[in-house]
């Protein structure tokens, strides 16, 4: 007969009742030690070395970064955020939007607004279209925007409050997948029709354009250009940085349970329908956001930015930058972009054939965007 092992030896083995102390994993950090490093060099390059070479350094010299280059520049920012905002909807809840070309615009409509009411404080009068119209004032939306700062409220409300009431009542009857891609798109281009009746109030087919003060300091100056292009910088590294935030909470994991399992999600006892509002609402917010900051750079806004085009041109950035990792959709956007502006100079009657092609080959040999193909690749070296 066996001995039976007393306590102290049933310690001793490391068998009794007391397990052993599980070593729980330590939470990844907030961003990695590169990942700083790369947005330090952003901010370093984009708000000291640009504002440098454009202003500081003479017009003359090779080294000298011109307007236009940093005009455009602060453009492909603006795109980056909207790229950015389409990533927490599509990459991390799984809700394809063609729609977010709508948001973008409102919120250009809202800082266009103002810069048309602060073109004509001086001499009093209504806009030139409202004139031809024989308005003799301005419609109630528009009262407030002589405001700058209600109209940075309105381009965050405005798109917000839409994509709210929209959201509530499409998520709350479970539309999903490809239905609500064709409904957001309809949304879209009902709103371009909208916006293109001179009866809207904002100035038809043209739009509102010719702007030329901004809080009170003129446009079109390098002094002017370097600002925007700064101000979309730190917005855009901003954006990045709440976006990270989000998508690592709580409500960003349930996000991502609800994009691969919804119904799971559902039997866990969670609602997808608010958490799925919540992004939806706030990814209209950011996009708004990009737009106030996009109509000053450019110099106008028109109901052309809602087609149904640029709406699918910003899925296409996201999906050749990546999907659910929010730094490739910026690349994506910036080098898409890029791209554009020189090949639609270069050889303009290809461009659409060639922007088809990456994006067949991205979603071919590389499913998970450029961003993608750097984790796999550092994951084999690794």
């Amino acid at each position: 007969m066996s001995a039976v092992p007393t306590p102290n030896a049933a310690l001793a083995s490391g068998v009794g009742s007391v397990a052993p102390r599980v070593q729980l994993q330590a939470p990844a950090s907030f961003l990695p030690a590169w990942g700083w490093a790369v947005l330090a060099l952003f901010v370093l390059l984009t708000c000291v070395a640009t504002p440098l070479l454009s202003l500081a350094v003479p017009q003359g010299s090779a080294m000298h970064l011109s307007q236009y280059w940093v005009g455009l520049a602060g453009k492909i920012l603006c795109y980056a955020m909207v790229a950015l905002a389409m990533d927490l909807v599509w990459g991390y809840a799984g809700i394809l939007s063609l729609g977010h070309g709508l948001f973008f615009a409102l919120g250009g409509y809202a800082m266009g607004m103002y810069l048309n009411r602060a073109m004509n404080a001086a001499s009093g009068n209504l806009p030139d279209f409202m004139q031809f119209m024989q308005w003799t004032h301005f419609p109630w939306y528009w009262m407030g925007t002589e405001h700058f700062a209600y109209a940075l409220f309105l381009a965050l409300a405005a798109p917000g409050l839409l994509a709210f009431v929209f959201g509530f009542f499409a998520f709350r009857s479970r539309i999903k997948g490809v239905y609500f891609s064709i409904i957001t798109q309809a949304l879209t281009y009902a709103a371009m029709l909208l916006f293109f009746r001179n009866e809207t109030g904002f100035g038809g087919n043209n739009g509102l354009t010719d702007f030329k003060v901004l809080l009170g300091f003129p446009m079109g100056t390098s002094g002017m250009t370097v600002s925007l292009f700064v101000a979309s910088s730190l917005t855009l590294a901003a954006m990045f940085l709440f976006a990270r935030w989000l998508v690592r909470s709580k409500f960003g994991r349930v996000l991502t349970a609800i994009r691969d399992a919804e119904s799971r999600v559902m039997f866990c006892g969670y609602n997808p329908q608010w958490f799925k509002l919540g992004v939806w609402t706030v990814s209209a917010m950011m996009c708004g956001i990009a737009g106030a900051l996009y109509a000053p750079q450019v110099g106008i806004i028109n109901p052309s930015e809602m087609s149904t085009a640029n709406s699918i041109e910003i899925a296409i950035w996201t999906a050749i930058g990546g999907r659910g990792t929010l730094i490739g959709p910026i690349i994506g956007a910036v080098l898409v972009n890029a791209a554009k502006s020189w090949l639609t100079v270069a050889i303009p009657e290809a461009w659409l054939y060639l922007l088809g092609a990456m994006f067949i080959v991205v979603t071919l040999f590389a499913p998970y965007g450029i961003a993608g193909v750097w984790k796999q690749w550092r994951r084999r070296r690794g």
